[in-house]
């Protein structure tokens, strides 16, 4: 297999946290991907928090042999996205924002390494609107000349099986989405 044929089959997979990201790490490698992780969540708050997701991917990441890229933690990035949008409830526009940070600079790591193809495990979570991530994602791709695979990893029982994955590696479960404006829906 030639060098470009293996870059064609590398897919950049953004993790929004490990418990999120176990099938579609699973279902991407059956599929012959070879699978980057990329770990970019400015939202989480605090950052006691943010570590804990972040150890927890690193585990999930060694159990399925795929690499991760570890973003700087940035969260003035994600107060200026959701600037004014602090009392937006959950699912709007400051969500929106928060999407598009996070698969932003998806792409831009994308393009450093030289990978075509980039998803999310955002949509996974039966909390968050599959259409609103993969337009957003979608445009992105379009501005960076990639191509973002909109993959429903909600279908075959995917929520339930990234579950399973998670509760049999033990991972860190938490009970909110991240952002310190979250907390108050799941409290």
């Amino acid at each position: 297999m030639s060098e470009e044929s293996r870059c064609e089959k590398k897919i950049i997979l953004h993790s929004c946290c490990a418990i999120c990201s176990g099938y579609p790490i699973s279902y991407l490698k059956d599929l012959g991907y070879q699978v980057l992780v990329c770990f970019y969540n400015p939202n989480i708050y605090p950052e006691s928090e943010y570590q804990k997701r972040l150890e927890a991917q690193r585990t999930l990441c060694t159990h399925f042999e795929c690499e991760i890229f570890e973003c700087d933690y940035e969260p003035e990035k994600f107060y200026s996205a959701a600037s004014g949008l602090e009392n937006e409830p959950e699912k709007g526009k400051r969500c929106e924002k928060c999407f598009e940070l996070r698969l932003e600079k998806t792409a831009q790591v994308a393009l450093e390494r030289g990978i075509k193809d980039f998803t999310t495990s955002i949509v996974i979570s039966p909390h968050k609107n599959f259409d609103l991530v993969s337009k957003t994602g979608q445009n992105i791709a379009r501005k960076y000349g990639l191509n973002y695979h909109a993959i429903n990893f909600r279908k075959q029982d995917g929520f339930l099986k990234t579950n399973k994955i998670a509760n049999e590696l033990g991972l860190y479960r938490q009970n909110y989405c991240g952002c310190k404006f979250s907390m108050k829906s799941y409290n």
